[in-house]
């Protein structure tokens, strides 16, 4: 029979870490996804699920600025910022709907203020840097 060995030496060194940004709009999504699974069926199937695809277009659209080379960056993050002030509205609308509670609706409304402000940011750097000198 045949015997393992388990004390593989692992590299202590953590994962690398995210973006600042990134790690905001993932707490900010595990936020919505609570609220995402209360909702009626109705509003859940039509502008839940549209919010939801938002926050995963948002999250892939920053996700691969964070990878592409400076110069490649921009188109990306503006993409972000686009779906971003969709979401907005949308959530907007569940609130005035009262599909969303008034606490719920301040308390993803916060995060969401600040990605935006991080997101124009790093807009505003970028257009910055890639501009001619």
């Amino acid at each position: 029979m045949n015997k393992f060995n388990f004390s593989h030496t692992y590299n202590s060194t953590p994962p690398p870490a995210i973006l600042p940004v990134l790690q905001k709009i993932k707490s900010a999504y595990l936020l919505w996804y609570g609220y995402y699974q209360t909702l009626p069926k109705t509003q859940r199937y039509s502008l839940g699920q549209r919010i939801d695809t938002l926050f995963v277009e948002i999250i892939e659209a920053v996700a691969t600025a964070s990878f592409l080379r400076r110069e490649e960056k921009l188109p990306y993050v503006r993409r972000a910022i686009q779906k971003l002030d969709a979401l907005k509205i949308l959530l907007m609308v569940l609130w005035e709907t009262k599909t969303l509670d008034n606490k719920k609706y301040a308390t993803l409304s916060s995060p969401l203020d600040e990605i935006g402000r991080m997101l124009g940011g790093w807009n505003g750097q970028l257009v910055k840097q890639n501009s001619p000198r």
